[in-house]
């Protein structure tokens, strides 16, 4: 059974059209990964499926409840519209820490608000704090609770930034180009915390430029190119057996960049 239905979506920039007709499905802990050249519309559909931009026609299913009719939306509806996005974690390329608070405040802060928890409510900032450490724990930042962002690596910065959007218990953790402010090195830290939570049956979109962390990690690959899913299928499908053009001339200046 699908946990993620997208239905038909459509947005546009003034004039431009970005994205057009877009839909697909996906499975509960399954990795989707979507690729294409600067421009296809993969980080505005990705957007669109997090709310931070709206759509003009099209629909979003999770769990076979439907989360939004773009077409029909309210967009003032502020309340309706947090309580949608709980449905998404979302990990941004530019890690978009607070610098002003510690690492644990970071992680703690989004269900101190969203649950209205008071200093006072001892117990209840304890549980929280408990949640936050456990993740930091899983992304091999246990040591660093009391830092702050200015003192940790990019790598460091993204994998807080994995534990934060982990914090909500969201159904599906999207990621915007998680390694395209990190030097080689880095990535490799960043790609090992996301392959460690696909074994662990996260259900995860990727919109990545790493060709080899998408072969390797998805179950299902999606090419883009000019607001359109050009093609879409298997790793296998895609990078051993391609049959749009486009996508032959887009693996093919992959790999050879």
């Amino acid at each position: 059974m699908s946990i993620l239905q997208v239905e038909n979506i459509k947005k546009s920039f003034g004039n431009v059209e970005v994205l057009k007709d877009i839909s697909f499905s996906l499975e509960k802990g399954e990795v989707l990964s979507i690729i294409g050249s600067s421009g296809s519309g993969k980080t505005t559909l990705l957007r669109c499926l997090n709310f931070l931009e709206f759509a003009e026609n099209g629909k979003i299913i999770v769990d076979d409840e439907l989360l939004v009719d773009f077409a029909l939306h309210d967009k003032q509806n502020e309340a309706a519209l947090r309580q949608k996005r709980l449905n998404f974690g979302l990990v941004f390329q530019s890690f978009n820490l607070f610098p002003q608070y510690s690492i644990l405040k970071n992680l703690t802060l989004a269900v101190e608000l969203l649950e209205g928890v008071k200093k006072k409510d001892k117990e209840k900032v304890k549980e929280i704090n408990n949640r936050a450490l456990e993740l930091l724990k899983r992304v091999g930042l246990e040591d660093k609770v009391d830092a702050y962002p200015c003192q940790l690596s990019g790598g460091q910065q993204q994998r807080v930034a994995i534990a934060r959007a982990l914090m909500l218990s969201p159904k599906i953790l999207c990621f915007d180009e998680p390694t395209s402010a990190l030097d080689p090195e880095l990535t490799g830290e960043v790609l090992r915390v996301i392959r460690e939570l696909r074994d662990g049956n996260t259900t995860m979109i990727i919109v990545t430029h790493e060709m080899n962390f998408a072969k390797n990690v998805s179950d299902k690959v999606i090419f883009m190119a000019d607001g359109i899913i050009e093609e879409v299928g298997s790793p296998a499908d895609l990078f051993e057996n391609p049959q749009s053009p486009r996508l032959k001339e887009f693996l093919s200046s992959s790999l050879k960049d």
